[in-house]
């Protein structure tokens, strides 16, 4: 049995890797910490748990996402997103442990006409972005067997996402405004659990960075309009420009990815987005 470590159990993806372990249950032992069990900003602390478990494997998806709270809290989300990073990569070379790291379109500024491929250049726009930067950089250096994969607009069925924030407004109000003029692509963090797992259960791994997302791109009002669709709400949206919704953090307005590394590498097609989203609101509709 070969052990899967999932630094960042309670989060979002983490909560997607819970859910279905027992697929995999005769193959992998998995082991979940939150931030409460193991605080990536403690070095000895991180070096020691990875020593005493000896993972073959460790999926990073613990990350400071407050994206807009990061313009103020600069330091703390350079802890986590890249002290924090270099931490687990220094504890993974030292046991020998494949690293998959999580990171995010945010490493771009969103201002390419064509979608970014893995070696395109990066200039994130904010703190965020930067301290994820950062953070690829720190996890790719300290550790040889790092596998870097950006991802982008991730919801689900678990925890706060944009897809369950539209549900609850749609439930509360008549009308909204969504801005229409950032472009990304909408990722089932489901999809991405198990895109990890193909990549884990792969015979030779191919390590450095990689892009997986649904496809294909769609803007923030698109994909409000479809979440309205599938849940049958009655809603009136109202297509808003970045300008007319100011936020402390500057927002990527084109971060579409391309997504044909992984495929040729791997063999990981991409979901089409809308069938991704219709999966999870039909889960969210069925659960108490």
């Amino acid at each position: 049995m070969k052990k899967i470590l999932v630094i960042g159990g309670n989060g979002q993806l983490g909560n997607c890797f819970r859910k279905i372990t027992p697929d995999f249950s005769n193959r992998f032992e998995f082991n979940f910490t939150s931030s409460e069990d193991l605080d990536v900003t403690d070095r000895s602390a991180v070096i020691d748990f990875i020593a005493d478990y000896e993972p073959h494997f460790c999926i990073n998806a613990s990350a400071y996402t407050a994206v807009d709270l990061a313009e103020k809290e600069e330091e703390k989300a350079f802890a986590v997103n890249a002290d924090g990073v270099a931490h687990i990569a220094e504890a993974c070379a030292e046991m020998k442990t494949v690293l998959i790291h999580i990171s995010t379109d945010y490493v771009f500024d969103g201002e390419s006409n064509i979608s970014y491929s893995e070696d395109n250049f990066t200039n994130p726009q904010g703190v965020y972005g930067r301290s994820k930067l950062k953070g690829e950089e720190l996890a790719l250096d300290l550790n040889p067997r790092t596998i870097v994969i950006r991802t982008s607009w991730l919801y689900s069925e678990f925890n706060k996402n944009f897809v369950k924030t539209m549900l609850h407004l749609f439930s509360i109000k008549e009308e909204l405004g969504i801005v229409a003029d950032q472009f990304g692509q909408p990722t089932n963090a489901n999809n991405l659990a198990a895109a990890v797992m193909k990549i884990i259960q792969a015979e030779n791994k191919t390590y450095g960075i990689f892009h997986f997302s649904d496809y294909p791109e769609t803007n923030w009002f698109e994909f409000a309009a479809k979440i309205a669709e599938f849940s049958d709400s009655k809603i009136q949206l109202k297509a808003i420009t970045t300008a007319e919704f100011p936020t402390p953090a500057k927002r990527p307005k084109r971060s579409t990815m391309a997504l044909d590394k992984i495929e040729s590498v791997y063999g990981i097609e991409p979901e089409h987005w809308e069938n991704s989203l219709q999966d999870c609101i039909e889960i969210l509709e069925n659960t108490p």
